[in-house]
């Protein structure tokens, strides 16, 4: 039995244009399983496929407005290829973020709805990630989110510290899963979380119960009736498990 991350959740006021905003930002397409939902993936993508970790844009009657734990850094190739994305990023309709960051030699911006992500310079290790270079999620102790989310997924477990620990798929292709170390990391929930998916054939209910021995808890989203089950990591990190495939 294993789960894996197949797609990161927006929660927005309108999920087509945002939906549309990250699409153009990734190079990708959109397609949409239903009234409210604009899903983002590469241009004939069929999935789960490690190479991508997917966007779902949902839209909800009030998302929270919050410095929230998980957020995109998204990859460049080159000096140039960074300022170019910045610019078109702009263009857009994102704007600069101010979060204490300082000189630093990548760029904080914010989506059109305020949700946080970083264009990073170009970094050796993120160079065949696709334009997804991690999904980042601030922590309070990453040791201990390394133990949960490598029991919890058949990710790899590359690098772990008192500061930093950083999962990729087993196959060695797609975007990194890092936990960072961050002052009042516990503060808030908020807008973006995890989704995960057992594989075909497997069984959701028991991939749910193993994850509960983990240490993870049920969370009651408002999510009501669904074929999703909505739980929180050791730190209370929102994630779902849905259905198999």
């Amino acid at each position: 039995m294993a789960l894996r991350l197949v797609q990161v959740n927006f929660k927005a006021r309108d999920d087509s244009a945002l939906g549309r905003f990250w699409a153009e930002a990734l190079g990708w397409g959109v397609s949409s399983e239903g009234p409210g939902v604009t899903n983002v993936e590469p241009v004939g993508f069929v999935g789960p496929d490690p190479a991508a970790v997917c966007v779902d844009v949902v839209t909800v009657p009030d998302p929270e407005t919050v410095r929230y734990r998980a957020h995109l850094d998204l990859g460049t190739t080159s000096a140039a290829h960074q300022a170019e994305l910045v610019a078109r990023l702009l263009k857009l309709g994102a704007t600069p973020a101010d979060i204490g960051q300082g000189d630093v030699p990548w760029t904080v911006l914010a989506d059109p709805e305020g949700n946080l992500f970083c264009v990073l310079e170009p970094r050796p290790i993120y160079r065949d990630t696709g334009p997804i270079a991690a999904v980042v999620v601030n922590c309070a102790d990453p040791r201990a989110m390394a133990r949960f989310w490598s029991g919890a997924m058949d990710w790899t477990l590359h690098e772990v510290t008192d500061d930093f620990a950083r999962l990729r798929s087993a196959k060695g292709v797609g975007p990194y899963l890092e936990f960072v170390r961050t002052p009042a990391a516990n503060a808030v929930s908020g807008r973006v979380h995890l989704d995960l998916r057992p594989y075909r054939g497997d069984d959701q209910a028991a991939e749910v119960a193993r994850l509960r021995t983990l240490g993870a808890t049920d969370a009651d989203v408002g999510q009501g009736d669904v074929p999703w089950v909505c739980l929180a990591d050791t730190e209370g990190n929102e994630f779902c498990v849905l259905t198999p495939g």
